[in-house]
């Protein structure tokens, strides 16, 4: 079973997130912060994690680029109300990106593919993207 982190500021998607994907088999933590979402990161075996990219505080792709230096390995699907971010150098260490709709089959369709998609050993190319970023 997967573990997976839901990050998002919003309350309301944050549980219908994590209501979704526990009934699609998933065991699912969630934040409502970049900085939370790391303090958890550092206590679990995540497998992946939800990111939304405008956050309060830290915003989602400063997390995304802490998590990949602290966690290479660990799936990262970023879920934005904002399409302009797809392009956005930032948001390229991501394994997937998302534009945030009520139907969440997009979503789900990303996650699933990614984390089974997801190679042993990090991605060198994945890694320098993250590490690159100020």
């Amino acid at each position: 079973m997967y573990k997976l982190l839901i990050v998002e500021d919003d309350p309301n998607l944050r549980r219908l997130y994590q209501d979704e994907f526990t009934e699609d088999g998933y065991r699912v933590l969630a934040a409502s912060s970049g900085e939370e979402a790391l303090e958890i990161a550092a206590r679990q075996r995540l497998h992946g994690v939800v990111l939304d990219i405008r956050l309060a505080g830290m915003d989602g792709l400063d997390a995304m680029r802490q998590l990949l230096e602290r966690h290479p390995n660990l799936t990262v699907v970023l879920n934005s109300a904002y399409p302009s971010f797809k392009s956005d150098f930032g948001s390229w260490g991501a394994d997937r990106y998302v534009v945030k709709s009520s139907d969440l089959t997009e979503l789900k369709q990303a996650v699933r593919e990614a984390l089974g998609g997801k190679a042993i050993t990090p991605c060198a190319s994945r890694l320098q993207v993250a590490q690159k970023l100020p």
